[in-house]
């Protein structure tokens, strides 16, 4: 669901390093024009973590989206399109490295059955994708102390996976 974490769980920081900078040393233009990168995990827990990169190395999500006020709150920039993320499974091993190529600011009904389906959770439909949403930013916001609204601001984000080639969009 979301491209951050809600809880503090572990992240291989020295191993995102080796990760970026074997990606690097190849495609050393991509990374000039872009050189930061953030080191993420998806959901709010290990298994949610774990279950949606699941999804992403096998293929069928290429979108997430998050409450902008969740990069606030962390005092993150938003994302850029081009800006790089290297997404953890639940213990913390950087798996894969995630480029974003389209980002879009909305609120909860702006979403639409493309972008669920390329979300690829569940059953990819929006009105899923709505239920297991709201549900999500619902913790998410009561664990920060504050109440989520369909009308709150969200970065609705697509991406391609980069690294490692064998996970790599052709």
């Amino acid at each position: 669901m979301s491209t951050h974490h809600l809880l503090a769980m572990p992240i291989d920081e020295h191993a995102a390093l080796l990760m970026w900078a074997e990606y690097s040393a190849i495609h050393t233009e991509t990374v000039t024009l872009c050189p930061d990168y953030t080191v993420e995990h998806f959901g709010d827990s290990a298994e949610l973590a774990d279950l949606l990169l699941h999804e992403v190395i096998h293929g069928s999500k290429r979108a997430t989206s998050e409450l902008a006020a969740e990069f606030a709150a962390r005092g993150e920039a938003i994302p850029r399109v081009g800006s790089h993320w290297i997404a953890c499974d639940g213990a913390g091993n950087p798996r894969v490295i995630l480029r974003s190529i389209e980002l879009r600011l909305g609120d909860f009904y702006s979403a639409d059955e493309a972008f669920a389906r390329d979300e690829g959770e569940d059953d990819r439909s929006l009105e899923n994708w709505r239920t297991e949403h709201r549900a999500y930013w619902a913790r998410g916001c009561a664990a920060r102390g504050t109440v989520w609204h369909e009308s709150n601001e969200i970065v609705f984000e697509r991406f391609r996976v980069v690294w490692p080639p064998e996970f790599a969009d052709r």
